[in-house]
């Protein structure tokens, strides 16, 4: 991956240059990210590009994996679910395997950081070490808990209590909590596969690939095969747009280790896809970024039609590129699109339908409201924001007034 330095074109000198400051003042603390899975999915992407640029600023940053078997990756899918206000049935023994596997983690894993930064729910009881440790804990929230379920939320809530602090990615996402909370949005490379520029040659046999005619206009979303993504809602959608205009569908997206609903999901939006020639689903295996690159610098629309959602980094890889995008107005999608500026809201099938025809039919408006997307990603979304804000944090768990504590 590149450098730094390699950023400058882009965010200019002087952000580089803030980067390097903060980071002497912070490289004395070691850190240490726990998340459920090295693989798939947005917290995995982040921190795949985020510790190396924390070692290459000089901070002693690593990053590891709890382990669990299928069992609690149910039970997580099911909690995560619930965490968004979907119904599940959840009874006592999905509370039991939960502890079992937090127990059996904070056995087997070692926790040496003077920081340890703790990713969304399915770690969150790595906290019970925290008595034998000097480190200051963070956990930090990647999805919407403005409306959990509250046998879930009461369960965790006792874990969460005992950190030292609480991020999340917008106000509208969180709960009130009895420690320090901030607010720290997620965020693109934009130099990596997924969101660099690309050749027009690369881009064509990608489409040549995966059988989809260039010469028709494409309507995409990416995303993992998930029922809060609403992939049966986009194919609605795609259809009542399809009796007015000649254009084609594409669903796109990996499966996460940590979240086996995902293969059921992919069944059957394949069997609902299956009478329609111009609706294609692709299994796209986990890395292919490239490929998701290329999918979506050739569509005419981007679509992100979630029921809920944490923040939708799908979102700001499309308006980094420049790309027209229609969106549930859902979680922190708003923080990325301002209605008929920098992108199309939608509350339904029909208004989602309503949206992308607008734009088919109207290339100039969907051309403006993707430059004006790309600007508002470049200011807001980046990498490199998401670093100084993340180094602000560290300094700010030490900092007692005026005076650092160690």
């Amino acid at each position: 991956m590149p450098p730094l330095k390699a950023y400058e074109p882009i965010v200019g000198p002087q952000v580089i240059g803030e980067l390097y400051l903060l980071a002497e003042k912070t490289k004395r603390w070691s850190v240490q990210n726990i998340n459920s899975t090295a693989v798939g999915g947005g917290v995995a992407e982040i921190l795949n590009r985020m510790i190396p640029f924390l070692q290459e600023l000089g901070i002693n940053a690593k990053w590891d994996v709890i382990k669990g078997g299928e069992k609690f990756f149910k039970v997580t899918k099911k909690f995560h679910n619930a965490l968004h206000g979907r119904v599940e049935e959840i009874g006592p023994d999905d509370f039991s395997v939960f502890d079992e596997t937090s127990e059996m983690n904070n056995k087997n894993m070692e926790l040496t950081a003077d920081i340890m930064f703790i990713h969304d729910p399915q770690p969150i009881a790595l906290i019970n070490q925290k008595d034998s440790k000097r480190a200051k804990w963070i956990w930090r929230c990647h999805i919407d808990v403005s409306n959990p379920d509250e046998r879930v939320w009461n369960f965790l809530r006792p874990f969460i209590d005992r950190y030292d602090a609480a991020v999340f990615s917008a106000p509208a996402l969180s709960q009130p909590l009895p420690l320090r909370q901030f607010l720290i949005s997620p965020s693109i490379d934009p130099l990596s596969d997924k969101n660099k520029d690309l050749p027009d040659e690369m881009i064509r046999n990608v489409l040549e690939r995966f059988a989809i005619d260039p010469e028709k206009p494409m309507v995409t979303q990416i995303s993992r095969f998930d029922y809060l993504k609403d992939p049966l809602g986009v194919i609605d959608a795609f259809e009542i747009v399809q009796h007015h205009l000649d254009c084609q569908l594409v669903l796109a997206g990996g499966e996460a280790t940590d979240d086996p609903e995902s293969t059921e999901v992919l069944d059957k939006v394949r069997e609902r896809a299956a009478s329609n020639p111009d609706v294609h689903v692709l299994a796209i295996p986990s890395g292919s970024d490239l490929e998701i690159n290329a999918l979506q610098r050739a569509s005419a629309v981007i679509v992100q039609k979630s029921i809920k959602e944490g923040f939708g980094l799908t979102v700001s890889e499309a308006l980094w590129k420049a790309k027209p995008v229609v969106a549930s107005a859902v979680g922190g999608i708003t923080l990325q699109i301002a209605h008929k500026y920098s992108g199309l809201l939608c509350h339904s099938v029909e208004g989602a339908a309503h949206a992308i025809k607008q734009l088919l039919q109207n290339p100039e408006y969907a051309t403006k409201l993707g430059q004006n997307g790309h600007e508002h990603i470049k200011q807001s979304f980046l990498l490199t924001r998401h670093l100084r804000d993340y180094l602000l944090l560290f300094l700010s768990l030490f900092y007692d007034g005026d005076v650092i504590t160690l």
